[in-house]
């Protein structure tokens, strides 16, 4: 029998077992820009996290806010670092995934924990639901959260709705090409927890497709058994216009295509929708 997938809820890694059981560091890297709305409640939430001796590590890198984002990590305990001042001789950052390649040379944990900066309604259970199935589960060496994502247009919310690119773009490639990926539900989830010696293996991409790169990278070096997703349950954020997502789809079809180039797949295994030949070819009846 194939492998399946490993999914689990958070529930499985309330902050009790998570620092009771481990017996890793965890280090947690929040890549935040402009989110003076969101990042106070998110830094006190795992600072408190940090204190309870959870985590040993949290830290809050800021992509050059010009709101205030990163005085206000630091007001609330975190470790605040410029992503512009990690690595400055490799240039200016290149997006976020750059920017998360580069907070490795001051994340310290054998577990690293990303999580977004613009979360609403944020709670532990993200911090420790993601490290805790690394941390805890025997086995996984990268996890990734998957959630319902509602949808809000100005003072209507919707149940469901959110998240159009990871519906429309990524899930439709991975059904595709990496059939065995096909049960990830959020393969653009920028919420994910590897061993740090894995994801100093892996290539990053430096915009955003990261995620989906990630996923596919990690695959390949550890394997479904190796994977897990974590249900987070509901997560709420603000919501890119509809111009901004057609640049966000290309990052990801280009960073899957880039990845069957160098599998050697390309154009090979793309199946041809059924076509009727031109009208004019066809002999008269």
């Amino acid at each position: 029998m194939s492998p399946q997938l490993r999914s689990v809820h958070h529930s499985a890694f309330p902050p009790e077992r998570v620092r009771a059981e481990r017996g890793d560091t965890i280090s947690v890297c929040v890549p935040a820009r402009d989110c003076a709305a969101t990042i106070e409640p998110i830094a006190r939430t795992l600072v408190a996290l940090r204190e309870a001796g959870v985590v040993d590590q949290v830290l809050v890198l800021d992509g050059g806010s010009h709101d205030g984002t990163g005085e206000l990590a630091a007001a609330a305990g975190a470790e605040v670092h410029e992503q512009a001042e990690l690595r400055p001789d490799l240039g200016p950052v290149l997006g976020k995934g750059d920017a998360m390649w580069r907070s490795l040379t001051v994340l310290h944990g054998d577990v690293v924990c990303f999580l977004d900066g613009d979360s609403e309604h944020f709670g532990p259970h993200f911090a420790c639901g993601l490290a805790g199935a690394v941390a805890c589960e025997p086995g996984v060496r990268f996890a990734k959260a998957f959630y319902r994502r509602p949808f809000r247009a100005g003072d209507v919310e919707l149940p469901e709705g959110g998240g159009r690119v990871n519906e429309l773009t990524a899930r439709p490639l991975l059904r595709q090409f990496y059939p065995e990926l096909a049960g990830v539900r959020q393969p653009l989830a920028g919420e994910v927890a590897a061993r740090r010696d894995l994801l100093e293996r892996l290539p990053f991409a430096t915009g955003y497709a990261v995620e989906i790169a990630m996923l596919i990278d990690a695959y390949r070096e550890v394997g479904l058994d190796g994977l897990a997703q974590v249900d987070l349950e509901v997560r709420q954020n603000r919501h890119q216009p509809l111009p901004a997502l057609g640049p966000m789809a290309d990052a990801v079809l280009g960073a899957v295509s880039a990845r069957l180039e160098r599998e050697g797949r390309l154009g090979h295994e793309t199946p041809a929708p059924v076509e009727r030949p031109p009208l004019a070819t066809l002999a008269a009846s």
